[in-house]
């Protein structure tokens, strides 16, 4: 079971995981969460789902970019 969580998470931005070591919520809760508020409100968590993706992929981008400045 493991297996298949760690796979998922790498395959789906790892959102729910960030969220909850940020927090200190378990990454289960947060994403029991956004299943359950995604039947309740028709999709809608998703854009936020990928929103928060998106703006995790353009912070790790940033700190690679100035990673190699520092070390060039």
């Amino acid at each position: 079971m493991k297996k298949i969580q760690k796979f998922l998470e790498q395959q789906t931005f790892g959102v729910c995981t960030r969220l909850g070591e940020k927090l200190d919520i378990p990454g289960s809760s947060i994403r029991i969460f956004f299943i359950y508020a995604s039947f309740i409100t028709f999709g809608s968590p998703i854009i936020l789902y990928l929103g928060l993706a998106w703006i995790m992929n353009f912070r790790q981008h940033l700190r690679r970019r100035n990673n190699r400045f520092w070390y060039s």
